[in-house]
Formats: structure tokens, sequence, C-alpha cells
């Protein structure tokens, strides 16, 4: 299934290069991570670059053109359902769309909006882990050798305070960091192109915690996190981590002189022990010392740490092995389902429910 869907984005536009397939490097870097308490996950990555993927998508929709109808910023208010089936769906301008089956793929930012319309609908759900942490952005060279090899790293550790899970994600290398706008709360995320470099390169430093009874909210405290970074500084917190080391906040002065020139020009320069809870600290502090093991350079005094940083998949609807809820004929697939982590996965998932689709309607085997 995952070569199916790379094979797919390869022809509509994606590049032929594959990274992760130089063993004997990938060892040498298991082992130095093993050594400094981390694990390495090695995985082969075809890097499309923020412009790439524009055009990929774009194809896609050229070859949809004329075969299906595709209505742009249009908002879904309700699914309807009558007798246990689905039967269509209400935008928000109180239009009807009837549909024989309805696909749920409402994104990250939309995983607030599924999980308001599963109570509604009676579905069950359980709450994955929220991700909640900071973007770290590096001079591009600290983490060169791991980028050549791998493009995108992902280590795993887990704290000595808390035994906490830490992790990487979303590695930008020569990229740059960008603030998310999700229903009104600004976030923190980075990325890179095929053709245009920055000087630095950027990744997430992300905490999971898993919630128990009688807590069932997670992704409403992961915005209300980011919401504290924007109501001290405005949007995205920027902070040197030797600032953050000895207590104090970053100020434009010391940001100015720094080694590291913010790509995020509109961060503003501020602390975030305010913002993230002290076992969140402390775990990213630990990770970012560990890392600095395989990458010297990772926990030097002039990295930079924008926060907040959160990832909204945060309830996973119960859904058959073809991902259909109990409701026939309504399916839930991507990250905003909380069923998958990233790009291939999510249309993995798509996938799997068009190919039940067809199946039922007699057009495959």
């Amino acid at each position: 299934m995952i070569e199916y869907v790379d094979e797919t984005y390869v022809k509509f536009g994606a590049p032929r290069r594959v990274y992760g397939v130089d063993h004997d490097r990938i060892e040498e870097f298991k082992r130095k991570a093993l050594l400094a308490g981390l694990r390495l996950i090695p995985v082969k990555v075809r890097h499309l670059g923020t412009e790439r993927c524009v055009e990929v998508l774009k194809a896609m929709k050229r070859e949809l053109e004329g075969k299906v109808e595709v209505r742009l910023g249009e908002e879904v208010n309700h699914v309807l359902v009558e007798g246990g089936e689905v039967k269509g769906v209400q935008l928000r301008s109180g239009e009807v769309v009837e549909g024989r089956y309805v696909v749920l793929a409402p994104g990250r930012s939309g995983a607030g909006w599924l999980k308001g319309e599963a109570e509604r609908l009676g579905l069950s759900f359980t709450n994955n882990p929220v991700d909640v942490g900071v973007r770290v952005e590096v001079p591009a060279y600290v983490m060169e050798h791991l980028s050549d090899v791998l493009y995108e790293p992902k280590f795993i550790y887990y704290s000595k305070t808390f035994d906490d899970r830490v992790r990487t994600f979303c590695f930008n290398p020569y990229g740059e960091v960008i603030a998310e706008y999700y229903d009104g709360v600004v976030t923190v995320n980075g990325q890179s192109y095929e053709n245009k470099r920055t000087d630095n390169s950027n990744f997430a430093v992300l905490v999971s915690t898993s919630f128990t009874e009688p807590f069932k909210e997670p992704i409403a405290y992961g915005r209300y996190l980011a919401s504290l970074a924007n109501l001290l500084g405005g949007g995205v917190i920027v902070q040197r981590l030797g600032d953050l080391k000895v207590g104090r906040r970053s100020t434009w002065e010391r940001i100015k002189r720094n080694l590291v020139e913010p790509t995020l020009k509109a961060a503003t320069p501020g602390d975030l022990s305010f913002v993230l809870p002290y076992r969140y600290l402390t775990d990213i502090l630990e990770m970012l010392k560990a890392l600095d093991e395989v990458a010297p350079g990772v926990y030097a005094n002039h990295t930079l740490l924008y926060g907040v940083e959160v990832k909204f998949y945060s309830s996973r609807l119960e859904l058959s092995d073809k991902l259909e809820t109990r409701i026939r004929n309504l399916f839930a697939i991507g990250d905003g389902a909380g069923i998958t982590r990233g790009l291939i996965q999510a249309s993995a998932s798509g996938v799997v429910v068009a190919r039940e689709i067809a199946r039922r309607e007699g057009l495959s085997r």
C-alpha cells in the first residue's frame, strides 16, 4: 500500500531521489544515538519540498477535473444520518449535499470539529496522546551529516526525570520556521523548499502525554497552551536556549546579536517557561542535551526555540479495518481522524476507503 501511494506521488511529479538508504552510515548513527540514550528510527524519505508539493497537488487536481466536482471554500456543518446510514452533509450555508458515501478527512485543524460530530452522532472515540513542544532552529551544518543521509532524522527519547516519551518531528534542512493558524490560535511549524535554502535547519521536539480519566479534552489542552503563547507574545514566542537555561526571557537585543538568525521574523522574543509546564520544559531540555551527543551544537546557547508547537490529532475514532464508523457508509481518514501521522500514511488511508467503496459499488474486486 505504501509503495503504491509513493509511486502515485512520483507519477504526479514527486522527485525520484530517496533518502535513508545508506545502511552503513545509518548503523553508525544508530550506535551514537544509543550511547546518548536515543533511539533512531530510520525511514526512507522522498522529499517533496513546499513548492513541489503544491505542483503535485495541482497535477492531481488536473487529473480529476471533468471526473469529479471540487468545491473549495465550503464548510460542513453536520453529517446527515438516517436509520444508521449516512445520507450526506449539511453545509454552513444550509445547503444539503446528498451522497451514498461520506468520507471525513478534516485534517489536524479539523480534529476538534470531528470530535464534536462524533459526540453528536454517538460515535465512540479514544484520546490519542497530545503532542506539545517547541520548534528548534540551529545552523544547518550542525545536523548536516544526518540530513544528508536521512533527510529527516527521527529520534525518540524517554526523559530521565519523568519517563515521558519525547521525539523529533518534521525536520527541515536549510528550511524556515513558519506560523500556522488554527481557528484563531497561532502555532509554529517549519517548512523547506526544493530550490531555496536558508542557513538554518529546524525541527520539532514534542512531548507525548496520554491523559487519563476524568480529563477528556487533549485538543483543548493543546489549544490552551498555544493561546498562552499568543497572549504573552501576540503570536509565536522565540527564545534563545541559553536564556531559557538561566531563567531569563530573550530580548530583541540578544536575538539580534545571536549567532542563529531567526527565520520567522514575526516571532516575539519572550520566555517559554511562562507558557509550557515545567514537566514539558524539563523533557525538552533533556532531549536537546541528548541530541547534542549525536549532533554537537544542538544544545548551544544560540539555538533558538519557538513555541508553541502542537499537533492536533488527539481523538481517534472507533473504526473498522476498512476505516468505516458504526454508521454505515460513513468513513474517516487521515491525521484529523487520529489514525495516521503524515502525508503518506494519510494518503494510504484514503486509498483503503476508495478501494472499499469501489468494491461495494461493483467497480472492483
